[in-house]
């Protein structure tokens, strides 16, 4: 039986604000005796609301009013009432996730619509969120090789990485397109660290000097030599290390990066340069672009034209998978219901041995860290190649040494498989936490990195729990 749905993705970013209704078609896939899998099996994007920039109050608080205006007003020009959208994503990103009342914002939005996935993206999450809307993890899967996206936005470069379809690698720097602004003909914004490149060689920038755009190019060239040292294509300069967002981490040195993407209000200059009005958008997004389209950056790797540019960190919207997960369960019944737990999801690579759980565990869990607070986080794996006892007790073992920064945490250790031994490892876990810890695993459940999951109360005499996979709609 099939069923058609209106989906919404509504995206707060550093520099711009958009919102996109899809039209869904989810059927169960199961047979009439299994276990139920709703499957999108179509999806249609019906509205491309026009793109803002967000409004701000100051600095460090978001005009929230003016952004429900805002959605509100799309709302209407598209013709959807709330009460006819049965699902969505608002999802708040870059320099906007930091803003003091960034939770306030995404609260007031959640009455839009149905069941939203409703959540703050960090760097590290932004990465992977953009790099699957501009569909490089397919790319990587279809050519077998590792290619990096580059989500160029207003205030951040987000680079995820992917090899073979499984996330490599992330990082995020401090390079946008509007980290310079222009008004009236002179520069009326100049970033803090902008003006430090900038100075450290040789260029001279002041908020209030003409917009000359030779000199500004010039910076945006650095940015370009910036991105290229951050891919290991370049030598780093002395300057390179301050360029990280919060301070973080550049790519590890082994990865070898074959192939680009780029997405991000800047990818359209980099696929297609123009000389024409420079200064269009108040900024100097249109010359970064020229600046990476020039830099010899595509010429040393091959380059795929993304699935999406500006729209790629949710280019669709939420959609509900829902599953049953039971009879070899194992969870704690107070620690129930759970909402809106984003899940991270180890690929057939990282679950081949004990030790590359336990490794790609710790590697990914920053990922979901806001500012170093900790959040409840949903490992999933297949779980397939543990198959027996000792196989079941070293994976348990892996996990707690992988996951021991979220074990210390208040809330409960939760894994998600797909193989049918879930109660097995959860008594695996649950000694091997000496009974100090709740734990829920479930499974017969599959879902992918960049989902979100809610597991309800149990049913059936608590042999069963229903469990939904919230999933973020990708053009790939």
């Amino acid at each position: 039986m099939k069923e058609t749905v209106i989906s919404v993705g509504i995206d707060i970013g550093t520099s711009t604000t958009q919102l996109i209704f899809s039209k869904l078609t989810i059927e169960n896939k199961a047979a009439g005796y299994m276990v139920p899998r709703v499957e999108i099996v179509d999806k249609e994007v019906i509205y491309c609301s026009d793109i803002y920039f967000t409004p701000l109050i100051s600095n460090t608080e978001i005009d929230g009013e003016r952004v429900s205006a805002i959605i509100r007003s799309e709302y209407e020009k598209a013709g959807v009432k709330p009460e006819e959208v049965s699902t969505g994503a608002v999802i708040i990103t870059g320099e906007t996730a930091r803003k003091q009342n960034a939770n306030l914002v995404l609260n007031s939005l959640s009455d839009l619509a149905g069941d939203f996935v409703v959540a703050t993206a960090g760097p590290d999450l932004e990465s992977v969120l953009s790099g699957r809307g501009a569909g490089t993890d397919v790319f990587s899967e279809e050519h077998r090789n590792v290619v990096a996206n580059l989500d160029i936005g207003g205030g951040t470069t987000n680079i995820a990485v992917f090899r073979k379809g499984s996330l490599q690698g992330v990082t995020c720097l401090d390079i946008g397109g509007r980290l310079i602004k222009v008004e009236n003909g002179r520069i009326s914004y100049i970033y803090k660290k902008t003006q430090e490149l900038a100075a450290a060689n040789g260029i001279s920038i002041r908020e209030g000097d003409p917009a000359n755009p030779s000199a500004l190019k010039a910076v945006c060239k650095l940015m370009a030599e910036e991105l290229k040292a951050c891919l290991h294509l370049a030598p780093a300069s002395n300057y390179h290390r301050n360029l990280y967002t919060n301070q973080g981490k550049g790519l590890a040195e082994d990865i070898a990066i074959d192939a680009l993407t780029f997405s991000g209000g800047v990818a359209n200059y980099v696929y297609e340069p123009t000389e024409e009005d420079v200064f269009r958008y108040g900024d100097i997004g249109i010359l970064l672009g020229q600046a990476i389209a020039e830099s010899g950056l595509l010429d040393s790797l091959d380059c795929y034209r993304s699935e999406e540019t500006i729209r790629a960190t949710v280019v669709g919207a939420g959609t509900h998978t829902t599953e049953i997960s039971g009879s070899t369960i194992f969870y704690q019944r107070d620690q129930l219901p759970i909402k809106n737990v984003p899940v991270l999801k180890l690929s057939r690579i990282d679950e081949e041995t004990p030790q590359s759980v336990q490794a790609a565990i710790k590697a990914q869990l920053p990922i979901y860290q806001q500012e170093g607070r900790k959040e409840p986080v949903a490992i999933a794996l297949s779980g397939r190649p543990y198959d027996g006892f000792e196989k079941i007790q070293a994976l348990a073992g892996a996990i707690i040494e992988g996951a021991a920064d979220l074990i210390k945490e208040s809330f409960p250790l939760i894994v998600v498989l797909e193989f049918d031994v879930g109660k097995a490892l959860g008594n695996a876990l649950n000694i091997g936490l000496n009974k100090q810890k709740d734990v829920i695993c479930i499974d017969g459940v599959r879902s992918k990195t960049g989902d979100y999951i809610d597991i309800g109360e149990p049913v059936g005499g608590g042999y069963v729990l229903p469990v939904v996979v919230k999933t973020l709609i990708f053009n790939s």
